[in-house]
């Protein structure tokens, strides 16, 4: 019954209802459908929903080109799995599964999911259609080499270069032939996947990636120069009139320097700054990136977002030095305006400042999700507590070989059920060190004392070691480049859920807490094993200080049941 209806199906495709598909069918697919992943707003929080359930998503992005062969693959799923993740980022390349215009091949696709499902993994995938990080890489070699058809960036130097000096050629935001081919390529796999993935494996999807241009601000192309010269789309500036009180500082300023303009062109409304120029670049690969949005959710309406390299950043602080008209934090609200289909946009955070960046992007209307990021475990537990993420994910997952990550993902996957249970009501919270902002949050909610360190450094007398030099514990702050491996992130960090009104479930690292106002009455050790709440010991005496307070060990991952009273 299914091959008959493929067949009807790609019938209707071929004579004008959509694009050309030749589908490849997913071993061990699914008898009967199951409902479509979707995002579901809960208080103040959103949720990924999969089967009727909250889901969150632990994650590690892989290797751009590991994908592209299921035989380099095999081997690592079990790695995957090992690691605790529940959800694998991959990837789909536009060169391998449309090779000639019009004739589809998804069967790295299907092998990707199938091997998934035999896992017992999800999926998001990333589709490399037109952009991947400015460049046209992935693009097939019928669009790369008939550039009449699908006309190159120009700057002011002629080609594109990134920040280690390699010079590219990039494909203009500003050919319709481009958009068009990318949304019917990007519509056929959607139409594949809701042909084959029936018990949807594939959670959502991520629209090209890292968009916009380097070399300069804004594309300098004939085409580019018309656009350049037409007015401000009526949508920009009514929406940036109904916003102007929320508006992005970047924003803002751009548009506040010309006096707030409410009608002109992209010149007389924004100036000639750089600024202007990003924001221009960001309308149109906004507006891009929706078209291809929209052709995919016609066939299968999952969630799906595009991320952005961050800027402007150190070495990086003019756009065109980082992806000018990309999704970053100053430009969302020119993305929000000009994609409404797109459901967020996410940052890949390789910047020392990973709560601030958080900060950024966890704005009313867009869930936070960290698809590409360093692997940290206090930065995950930061995330989960303090922006409700819908996930986090480590890049190059396949050649991450840090420990502390697997535990995280084993900790926070036992509790996820709590996590996401008491995250609409505000119970969910974090703490880390280097925030103080965040110890006092957690001392106003729950009484208690948080320090960080050990017994025998809380405990100790005042000014027992004012002699001796503070040692300072390495974080990601100290980082100073912007690329390659970070230290190890040895600060201390709590994740807590209050559980009931004298209780509250703490996972942690390197922190002692006291009894203040609130006096501790039992805590219960929580084992966690292959994803599973344990019950360990009931925590007293000497491990208690005769429950006055409890440490979670700086080398491990622990976690406690803690039940609080208060004296008369």
């Amino acid at each position: 019954m299914l091959n008959q209806k493929l067949l009807i199906s790609s019938f209707l495709l071929f004579i004008g209802i959509g694009p050309i598909v030749t589908p490849h069918l997913c071993s061990g697919q699914a008898s009967a459908k199951t409902s479509i992943p979707s995002l579901e707003k809960k208080g103040q929080v959103t949720q990924l929903i999969v089967d009727g359930k909250p889901w969150l998503i632990l994650a590690g992005e892989l290797h751009n080109s590991t994908p592209s062969s299921p035989d380099y693959m095999r081997p690592i799923w079990k790695k995957l799995t090992d690691m605790n993740l529940n959800t694998v980022i991959g990837t789909v390349s536009w060169e391998l599964i449309e090779p000639a215009e019009g004739h589809f091949d998804f069967a790295t696709v299907d092998a990707e999911i199938s091997e998934a499902r035999k896992h017992g993994l999800k999926l998001v995938l990333i589709w490399f259609g037109t952009w991947k990080s400015t460049a046209g890489s992935y693009a097939p070699m019928w669009v790369k080499t008939d550039p009449k058809r699908f006309p190159m960036v120009q700057t002011r130097s002629g080609h594109q270069k990134m920040p280690f000096g390699v010079s590219f050629e990039g494909i203009s935001v500003f050919g319709e032939n481009i958009v068009a081919a990318d949304s019917k390529a990007f519509r056929a796999l959607m139409h594949h996947l809701r042909m084959t993935d029936a018990d949807h494996t594939v959670l959502m999807m991520q629209v090209d990636n890292e968009p916009g241009m380097f070399g300069d601000n804004r594309d300098r192309s004939a085409l580019a120069e018309v656009a350049w010269s037409r007015p401000v789309p009526r949508e920009l500036l009514n929406y940036m009139a109904e916003h102007k009180a929320g508006l992005t500082p970047a924003l803002t300023k751009v548009w506040g320097d010309r006096g707030f303009k409410t009608e002109g062109t992209w010149e007389e409304v924004f100036g000639t700054a750089p600024a202007s120029g990003e924001a221009f670049m960001a309308w149109h690969y906004a507006r891009a990136i929706e078209s291809i949005t929209e052709a995919g959710k016609a066939e299968l309406p999952l969630p799906m977002y595009t991320n952005g390299w961050l800027g402007p950043v150190a070495n990086m602080i003019e756009p065109g030095q980082y992806p000018s008209g990309g999704p970053v934090a100053g430009m969302l609200d020119v993305w929000r305006a000009a994609a409404p289909k797109v459901d967020f946009f996410s940052p890949n955070v390789y910047s020392p400042d990973f709560q601030g960046v958080c900060a950024q992007y966890d704005r009313p209307g867009n869930p936070l999700f960290i698809p590409e990021t360093y692997s940290s475990a206090p930065n995950l537990l930061w995330a989960v507590g303090k922006h409700a993420v819908l996930g986090y994910s480590p890049f190059g997952i396949d050649g991450v070989s840090d420990d502390s990550l697997g535990l995280a993902y084993n900790v926070v996957g036992a509790l996820a059920p709590l996590i996401l249970k008491y995250q609409p009501q505000g119970k969910v919270m974090a703490v880390i060190q280097g925030n103080d902002a965040s110890v006092r949050e957690f001392e106003d909610a729950t009484g208690l004392s948080l320090k960080f360190g050990d017994v025998r450094s809380v405990m100790a007398p005042p000014n027992a070691d004012a002699h001796k030099k503070e040692e300072k514990k390495d974080s990601p702050a100290d980082e100073a480049p912007a690329f390659g491996a970070p230290k190890k992130d040895t600060r201390g960090f709590a994740l807590v859920i209050r559980t009931g009104p004298n209780e509250l479930v703490v996972a942690g690292s390197g922190v002692v807490i006291l009894s203040s106002k609130a006096r501790l009455g039992t805590i219960d050790e929580v084992l966690i094993e292959k994803g599973k709440q344990l019950p360990g010991r009931r925590m007293n005496g000497d491990e208690t200080f005769s429950g006055n307070l409890f440490t979670l060990d700086a080398n491990q991952l622990e976690v406690r049941k803690v039940a609080t009273y208060m004296l008369p």
